[in-house]
């Protein structure tokens, strides 16, 4: 399974193993990450689980979509990073992600 750090915004970390096939928010959620709080439950209808890629893993990630980018216009201070949590799949190729979480989600 996969390792994903999460690092809280107050420099907390919690490092994680994430099931193939998920998504990076609903393993935040199944291990009780705070600071994810995916209101919508994945269904790309708000800003909740807003996190930053680091900049090691944007090409793995890849960046959002044309739909993505437009829910990132409710989250709080959006960076070229800025990513929703509930559009990255966790694969064995993200094997050591992290990301950060910021101090307010959208």
């Amino acid at each position: 399974m996969p390792k994903i750090t999460y690092v809280e915004h107050n420099g907390t970390v919690h490092e994680v193993s994430g099931e193939v096939g998920s998504t990076v928010m609903e393993t935040a959620i199944k291990n009780a990450v705070p600071g994810i709080e995916a209101e919508c439950g994945g269904a790309l209808a708000c800003a909740t689980c807003h996190v930053y890629v680091r900049q090691d893993w944007l090409d793995k990630t890849g960046g959002p979509s044309e739909m993505e980018e437009d829910m990132l216009d409710f989250a709080f201070e959006v960076k070229p990073n800025s990513r929703l949590s509930c559009q990255i799949k966790v694969s064995d190729e993200l094997d050591g992600l992290t990301v950060d979480i910021p101090e307010q989600q959208g």
